[in-house]
């Protein structure tokens, strides 16, 4: 371990050795029960006990990187005799062994294998929860190429989309659809349209709703709920034709929003989308350790928050905030698709990509909503990590 924690693939972070020699040393120790990921966050990434591991995923992104990085370090030959530590998928206790087998199963060679693993692994490696937590799915992508993979998702599924789902009913000539006049401010618009999706939580400080700089070398990561919503929202354009950018939020500065219509994704992990919705009717809040989506003008104040299934393990229900609005601080049409966790954001594309669902919120708005400022509560219920139909709960328009 003390060799492995020496080499210039742990020694260049501070997160991987932390997390394999706590993995290792605790497995030595006759603790490897002990071994989740909330233990594992507390103990070695100094994280509250009550901390959400559904927002913060540095366990399970740190221990993806570690098994990549573990796989770097014995398939170079000058390592080919050492004692081989493994960290297996869905699991976070190490095994030890041999490295004959290792050997073994190098000893092969799979014409053209090498190169098409390689290429798999720089573009785009899977992150799958370990444990029960609910926690979401996450993309991690290598070198600052994880928009251009998630655009390449993206497009794949929007068009499908597009075709399937964005046409809605059959109009009469010259009537436009709901979903249509919803779309307008960013289908009609000549200027390029920024989508800004999230970036991960734990390098997003709440409090202040900035994202401080990320070192070199470490990855950025894409929710999948995120992919699913980007594809929805890119979707109107495709028949339009409309040009657009894919940026996280980390690399989006107020002059790229002065410069057209944006549409953005995702909540607390996207510090915009809490810029953006602070001072509105309906926003976001982080308080107390809890996260909650706030209609601030209705009387009482309505509050909505996570709701957990017993013994709170898992996500029951999640909320979401639907907003379309002319922008005050860019001068700029905003759409906001933003969930307290990813379900809730995939449950809120499904509103605006669906006719029913967004016909569905737009009774509870006046007649002249297409005018107005507007901002819709969804609720989903969550199961197995998947959100259920959306209901709209709240509307607010102005």
């Amino acid at each position: 371990m003390n060799r492995l924690l020496a080499h210039s693939l742990f020694t260049n972070s501070k997160r991987y050795p932390v997390l394999l020699a706590y993995t290792v040393e605790q497995t030595l120790l006759g603790n490897a029960s002990e071994l989740k990921e909330r233990t594992i966050g507390v103990e070695a990434f100094g994280r509250e006990p009550v901390y959400d591991v559904n927002l913060d995923p540095v366990v399970r992104m740190t221990a993806a990187e570690v098994r990549k990085r573990l796989s770097q370090y014995y398939v170079n030959p000058e390592h080919a005799t050492e004692l081989v530590i493994e960290l297996p998928v869905g699991t976070y206790v190490p095994c030890f062994r041999e490295p004959a087998h290792h050997l073994m199963e190098s000893a092969v060679p799979i014409e053209g294998a090498e190169h098409a693993e390689s290429l798999r692994e720089d573009l785009l490696s899977p992150v799958l929860p370990a444990d029960s937590q609910g926690a979401p799915p996450r993309l991690t992508v290598r070198h600052g190429i994880w928009i251009a993979a998630g655009l390449i998702m993206a497009a794949i599924i929007g068009f499908g989309v597009a075709r399937t789902r964005f046409s809605g009913p059959p109009t009469t000539p010259g009537q436009r659809t709901n979903l249509e006049r919803f779309w307008e401010p960013i289908t009609a618009t000549s200027s390029r349209i920024t989508y800004c999706l999230g970036v991960p939580i734990d390098a997003v400080d709440l409090q202040t709703r900035t994202i401080p700089a990320i070192p070199a070398g470490e990855n950025g990561s894409l929710n999948v709920y995120d992919v699913i919503t980007l594809a929805r929202s890119i979707a109107p354009l495709v028949p339009k034709n409309g040009e657009f950018r894919v940026l996280a939020a980390s690399d989006t500065g107020f002059a790229q929003l002065r410069e057209g219509p944006s549409v953005m994704i995702g909540a607390f992990d996207n510090p915009w989308t809490m810029r953006i919705t602070q001072d509105l009717p309906i926003g976001f809040e982080f308080d107390n350790h809890v996260r909650k989506v706030v209609d601030r003008k209705s009387s009482p104040k309505g509050i909505w928050t996570l709701q957990w299934q017993v013994p709170g393990k898992s996500v029951a229900r999640d909320y979401a905030v639907v907003a379309r609005l002319h922008d005050k601080v860019t001068g700029e049409p905003v759409i906001i698709l933003a969930g307290i966790l990813g379900e809730g954001t995939e449950a809120a594309s499904e509103v605006v990509s669906n006719p029913a669902y967004l016909d569905a919120m737009l009774q509870k708005a006046p007649k002249n909503w297409d005018q107005l400022n507007l901002e819709a509560v969804i609720e989903a219920s969550v199961i197995e990590g998947h959100p259920g139909p959306p209901t709209v709960v709240a509307v607010e328009t102005w």
